[in-house]
């Protein structure tokens, strides 16, 4: 789980700096696709911003060793962190591979 945090941090700070210097990048599917993308990328930055927090609420405790407060959490937040995560890649196809 340590791993899995490393690694979605940096994610995080190089998806960040890409769209920093980058800027918007334009969705170029047609019809219906437009509306699953756009329904895709709306639930996914809201959940991935709700997400943050409760990553933080999982993680402290865990370190604490206060495993009982750990587990509450952690079974709201795990479901969160995979939508995330699977909806971000798909995402990513969408608007950088698929829909060229």
């Amino acid at each position: 789980m340590i791993l899995a945090l490393l690694t979605s941090t940096a994610f995080l700070i190089s998806y960040l700096t890409y769209h920093y210097k980058v800027g918007h990048v334009p969705f170029r599917g047609e019809g219906i696709i437009r509306f699953v993308y756009f329904t895709m990328l709306f639930t996914h930055v809201v959940l991935a911003v709700v997400n943050l927090p409760m990553v933080i609420l999982t993680v402290v405790p865990a370190a604490k060793r206060r495993f009982e407060r750990h587990k509450k959490i952690a079974k709201w937040t795990l479901p969160i962190w995979l939508y995330v995560s699977i909806t971000g890649v798909l995402v990513y196809l969408m608007c950088y591979q698929w829909y060229v």
